[in-house]
This record gives structure tokens, C-alpha cells and sequence, in this order.
């Protein structure tokens, strides 16, 4: 259903049981799936490419221009997989250049007033807290919780898995299977506790715990002798691979 009082280009391509709400506002250039459902004040604007069953509550804004002085107008794009919700006031920013874009994947829950900025890339299954400020070109990988009012800056990488408590601020990368709490923030144990409420064995959070002892706890500071360390210490398992691989790829270092 999409409501007589709701805005939408004729260029614009809207699929099947999409549902359209007054005064929303859907610009040219825009692609959106199915079963999807737009609140009131709702502005998708160009550039925009929706997948199915996405929720947009009052006021979210997909595909603003980008807050960034490179940006020329080109014709850049914010991808959005399935099944994911976008609170109220939500931004997110194309990407700054034809080259590159904004992505989301499947089944996210952007909060109130969270802003995703131009570049980021959003995995799947992630928790963006209310008011939390997500800088250009960053990763948050599948699984990962931001809680509220936290700052990422630009070019930082945040690991599957992991915990950032509430009103946190970083400018280094944050490891997967990990809590990041405190000011200034710091490593903060594994989260062990939503790791073993999503079936992870008990053994393997014991490795992890184990691998990251002797990143925080060790003598040397030399990524890859301590990665060295943890091959040698530790049993390989999928989650100890997770771990050396973002050490290794780490271009700014971690908390």
C-alpha cells in the first residue's frame, strides 16, 4: 500500500507488498524489494538499493549525501540487504565516490539517532546503539553490539562478536570476540557471556580467552610474534584463525 500522501518518483522502482506511509519521501534512483515498510517522515533518497522485509521508522533518512568535503555529486549508492530495522532519525550516507559505497547487510537494528556515515560496511546480525556516531570508511563485522552515544572513527575496524559498552570513543581497531569498555577505552575479558548464549562451546571460549591473554598480557609488542605465540600455544580452531587474521591485517594497531 503506499499512501496518496507519500512522495515517490516515477523513476523510482518499488517492489511487491511494500507499504508507503503519508508524507514519507522516495526519491529517483531508487530501488527498493519487497515487504518492506516505510513510516511517516521517512526520506529514501537517491542512490538507494533495498532489499526485502527492511522496516525505516519515523523520520530515518537512507542515502543522505555524505558529510564529506571529497564528495562531487556523483551518483553513489547505499546498499541494504533483508530483514533489517532503522529506528527513528537513523542516517545513512552514501559513499563519497563512484568507486566505493555504503553496505549493510541482513537482519541489523540501527537505533534512534544513530548515524552510519559515508563508506561504512555493516555485516550481518549487528546491534547499532542509540546516538552512536559511526565515522567513514569503517568495518563492523557480523555479530557485533555498539551500545549508546559510542564514537568510531574513521578507518576502524570492529571484529565479529564483539561488545562495545555504552558512550566508548576509539581510534584503533577493536578485535572480534571481545568486550571494549572504560575511558579510555580499553580491553575489558571476552564476551563470553553472549558467545556461550549463541552456542559457542565452552573450550573454544577458553582458547580465546587464552589467545587474548597473551595479547594483552604480554612482554612484546610485535603483532606477529605474538601471533607466532598464539599458534604455538594455542589448539586451532575457526575462532583462533579469526583472531590471528585481524591481528595480522590490523593497519592501526588494536586498543
Amino acid at each position: 500500500m503506499i499512501s496518496p500522501l507519500a512522495y515517490v518518483d516515477k523513476e523510482s522502482q518499488i517492489g511487491e507488498n511494500v507499504t508507503i506511509h503519508p508524507f514519507a519521501y522516495i526519491d529517483k534512483d531508487v530501488v527498493i524489494g519487497d515487504n518492506n515498510v516505510i513510516m511517516p517522515y521517512s526520506s529514501i533518497l537517491r542512490g538507494a538499493r533495498i532489499g526485502n522485509n527492511n522496516t525505516f521508522y519515523q523520520g530515518s533518512i537512507i542515502s543522505a549525501v555524505p558529510q564529506d568535503f571529497k564528495y562531487n555529486n556523483e551518483d553513489t549508492t547505499v546498499e541494504i540487504g533483508d530483514n533489517n530495522v532503522f529506528r527513528e532519525y537513523s542516517v545513512i550516507s552514501k559513499a563519497t565516490t563512484i568507486d566505493g559505497k555504503t553496505s549493510i547487510g541482513d537482519r541489523n537494528f540501527i537505533m534512534q539517532a544513530a548515524r552510519l556515515s559515508h563508506d561504512t560496511h555493516i555485516g550481518n546480525d549487528c546491534i547499532i546503539g542509540n546516538a552512536s556516531q559511526i565515522s567513514g570508511n569503517t568495518i563492523i563485522d557480523d555479530h557485533s553490539i555498539l551500545c549508546s552515544n559510542v564514537l568510531m572513527k574513521q578507518d576502524t575496524h570492529v571484529g565479529k562478536w564483539s561488545f562495545v559498552q555504552g558512550g566508548c570513543r576509539f581510534s584503533k581497531d577493536i578485535p572480534p570476540y571481545i568486550v571494549a569498555a572504560l575511558e579510555p577505552i580499553c580491553y575489558h575479558g571476552v564476551n563470553a557471556v553472549i558467545l556461550k548464549n549463541n552456542g559457542f562451546d565452552e573450550k573454544n571460549i577458553k582458547h580465546i580467552t587464552s589467545a587474548y591473554r597473551l595479547v594483552f598480557q604480554n612482554q612484546t609488542t610485535d603483532m606477529e610474534e605474538i601471533c607466532r605465540q598464539i599458534t604455538d600455544q594455542i589448539p586451532a580452531s575457526k575462532e583462533i584463525d579469526d583472531i590471528i587474521e585481524f591481528l595480522l591485517n590490523s593497519k592501526i594497531g588494536i586498543i
